[in-house]
């Protein structure tokens, strides 16, 4: 639990407060007053989390998430243990963003080993969300090529991402198909069309949030099976869906000797 009381924490908070009013320069400022202030590792940690975010260059933003991490693993007790998967997602889009995509790799699925640690509610689900994706697009989970690509299903017919094969007229990316049923991609952007937001609710924290797992997958297969129990698509869409349906189940049963 983070201390509000803290001289660090309340420069930190300072700092996100000016973030939000458009004061780039009074928020970097009072992040580095808190690096300076620091008096301990877990203080640093803290710190250098906020001074990373900054940096004028990616090389300078990693090098100051490698700093963060660093401290927070000297810490290595129950304060920063809930850090570790924010930490991990920092350092892998650093990674990323120095077109480093191996170690971007490495990080997102740490972070992902960590995700239990992270506090529950819209962070625990925002951090999942974006490890998720990183995964996909660093080829963690997905197709056999770990390009992240389609690897033929279906309508996809392994043309290297759904935004080249018409199947959802090309508005569902690369990165979110890997190797999904592309009928359930061009199902979600209808959805969204639509703005069926029941719907929309009910299957978009399973499919955006797979990190490829055998939970994850019946985490998907369950709230796909229960919007298709409720029959509040159109008919079109409630007879593809079930296809994707049999499609995912007959994917998850092993293969007859």
């Amino acid at each position: 639990m983070i201390d509000p009381g803290n001289p660090v924490v309340r420069l930190c908070v300072q700092g996100m407060e000016a973030e939000t009013r458009g004061a780039d320069a009074d928020a970097r400022r009072l992040f580095v007053r808190a690096w300076e202030t620091a008096a301990d590792d877990y203080e640093a940690c803290v710190a250098a989390h906020y001074v990373a975010r900054h940096q004028s260059t990616a090389r300078a933003t990693l090098d100051w998430n490698v700093e963060c991490l660093r401290r927070a693993e000297l810490v290595a007790d129950e304060r920063v243990r809930g850090f570790f998967p924010s930490l991990h997602l920092n350092m892998a889009r650093a990674h990323q963003e120095l077109g480093d995509r191996e170690s971007a790799r490495e990080h997102f699925q740490l972070a992902a080993r960590h995700l239990a640690d992270a506090p529950p509610g819209p962070y625990g689900d925002w951090g999942r969300y974006a490890v998720a994706e990183g995964l996909r697009a660093t080829g963690g989970v997905g197709g056999a090529d770990g390009g992240g690509a389609c690897d033929g299903h279906d309508e996809c017919g392994g043309c290297g991402g759904c935004g080249g094969c018409g199947a959802c007229d090309g508005r569902y990316g690369r990165d979110e198909c890997d190797g999904r049923d592309a009928r359930l991609g061009a199902l979600v952007v209808a959805l969204c069309d639509r703005a069926d937001l029941v719907s929309l609710a009910l299957v978009l924290p399973a499919f955006v949030g797979d990190l490829g797992t055998d939970d994850d997958r019946l985490r998907l297969l369950t709230a796909l099976g229960m919007l298709h129990a409720g029959r509040r698509l159109p008919a079109a869409e409630q007879a593809s869906l079930g296809e994707i349906i049999a499609a995912l189940r007959a994917r998850e049963e092993p293969a007859a000797v």
